[in-house]
């Protein structure tokens, strides 16, 4: 139910990443190749990036399709940057929310991206929204799934987790209040990328020591893309990528001592 991808690199223009390549993000929001669910990804777009010197991300978001608004190609040939993350949208609910639903969320150094659906949205979450302090929940973005699963990440990363557990555990948590949902979330915060794979695609390319691409689909048909297993969480700086089964997390949660919980 959406593209999405993210990079670490040097610095190249937003459009080398996103318009230029023969199978671009650009292309996949009218015709990606490997998406399962949908076939048009025009109900909005965004991309974020960082600016030397600024841990803080610029973030860019329209309502309609990637490819009628001009403002962004003009946007994607001058501006350069090392670090993105930029999404195209297939809505769960057409129309929802408009520019605020579009990804990428953002919260100081993070931007955010979720690739799926929430199954039995918005009821089957709700004992989830119980967990949130009330002005979490009365400061959400949109009223979409994928803004109160942004939500629940970054109450987890306020808490002080780190970025693998965050997504692991509010993924987990997620599928077991929803089963049936689809879970590709994706994280950066300029230096490192995060991301799960949890019913639907995602590969990654890398040059160690030099980029990293993470992306629900390849943009190119370099051989040296790889795909994520399925219900895999992964995490990427440039030199290095590791990819871990969300199971064995799982095994090693339920295992932990339990966390004081937060308020």
């Amino acid at each position: 139910m959406c593209r999405h991808l993210a990079f670490l690199g040097p610095a190249e223009p937003l459009g080398a990443l996103l318009v230029e390549p023969e199978h671009s993000l650009y292309r996949q929001s009218w015709a990606p190749r490997r998406q399962r669910y949908g076939t048009v990804n025009a109900d909005g777009f965004g991309v974020g990036w960082y600016a030397e010197g600024d841990p803080v991300p610029a973030r860019y978001r329209r309502t309609g399709p990637i490819w009628g608004d001009q403002s962004f190609a003009d946007l994607a040939r001058v501006v350069r940057t090392t670090a993105l993350l930029a999404a195209v949208r297939d809505a769960t609910v057409a129309g929802a929310d408009g520019e605020a639903a579009a990804a990428p969320f953002t919260a100081g150094p993070w931007l955010f991206s979720h690739n799926g659906a929430v199954r039995g949205w918005p009821g089957s979450l709700a004992p989830l929204v119980q967990t949130l302090p009330a002005v979490e929940v009365l400061s959400l973005e949109a009223r979409c799934d994928s803004a109160l699963v942004w939500a629940l990440v970054l109450h987890r990363l306020r808490g002080g987790d780190e970025e693998g557990q965050a997504l692991a555990d509010t993924v987990l948590e997620v599928a077991e209040a929803a089963p049936g949902s689809r879970l590709n979330l994706l994280l950066t915060n300029g230096e490192t990328i995060t991301a799960t794979a949890w019913g639907d695609t995602l590969w990654y390319f890398t040059e160690p020591g030099r980029r990293t691409v993470v992306a629900s689909e390849p943009y190119d048909d370099d051989p040296h893309w790889q795909e994520v297993p399925d219900r895999t969480l992964l995490t990427a700086s440039r030199t290095d990528v590791l990819l871990t089964p969300l199971k064995d997390m799982n095994d090693d949660l339920a295992s932990a001592p339990p966390k004081e919980p937060r308020t």
